[in-house]
């Protein structure tokens, strides 16, 4: 049914979403006499709004922090406080890579019969860098790093690697990134939810659920690929 299988990285492979909810949570104390509502509304509204020009990424999280900082402020914020919130951005890139359970033994597993692709999205420094540290790079014939997901993000990929939209299948935890594209260029895909998700993530087009399969967690993948293969 498929030649080769592309993986998605953060909330697939390793933790990442995580990272970002344990930063915004100190950055909650660092405007502690504000409303966490009111910060959390504020953070997301200008993150999303921020993507168009830092792009998806731990550093534009940063900016936004700091933006969301001095708005809420009315710009009274201190240098130390900004130290603060740019000294977690930093603290995010250099947190450990922690693969989720299974991850290891189903990609080798996997890596032995298909060609795997791994496609991210996200600063090019830090997803190459997480790459590398994850110690599963040597598994992959190639890594694709992206601005974004869509439908002709894929069609390139595709393109480029001269692979048959119905011969690929897509493992990701991310409907929005992950899964709609890829069922609307006619591949294959396999849903593997998050145990926390971006809002922003969660908002995509309807799909009928019956185009892709879904499982608990990525330890049930090779039993499904045989089934499906």
């Amino acid at each position: 049914m498929f030649d080769v299988i592309g993986f998605d990285a953060d909330d697939t492979l390793w933790h990442n979403e995580s990272i970002f909810n344990m930063t915004q949570e100190k950055f909650r104390e660092i405007l502690s006499h504000i409303s966490p509502e009111v910060v959390d509304k504020t953070l997301s509204s200008n993150h999303i709004k921020n993507l168009k020009v830092f792009g998806y990424g731990i550093k534009g999280f940063i900016f936004s922090m700091v933006e969301t900082s001095i708005e809420l402020t009315n710009g009274e914020i201190n240098g130390n406080e900004i130290l603060k919130i740019i000294d977690s951005g930093k603290d995010m890139l250099a947190e450990p890579i922690v693969l989720l359970p299974h991850v290891k033994g189903v990609i080798d597993m996997l890596s032995k019969k298909y060609s795997l692709l791994l496609i991210t999205k996200g600063d090019l420094f830090d997803q190459e860098s997480k790459v590398v540290r994850s110690g599963l790079a040597e598994y992959f014939t190639a890594v694709e790093i992206v601005s974004d997901k869509n439908c002709e993000t894929y069609k390139k990929i595709l393109y480029r690697h001269n692979i048959a939209a119905s011969r690929f299948l897509m493992i990701g935890n991310s409907m929005r990134s992950d899964i709609v594209p890829i069922v609307n260029i006619g591949s294959h895909a396999v849903h593997i939810p998050y145990h926390t998700t971006w809002d922003h993530e969660k908002k995509h087009p309807y799909i009928d659920p019956k185009k892709f399969k879904k499982l608990n967690h990525i330890g049930l993948l090779p039993g499904l690929i045989e089934e499906m293969a």
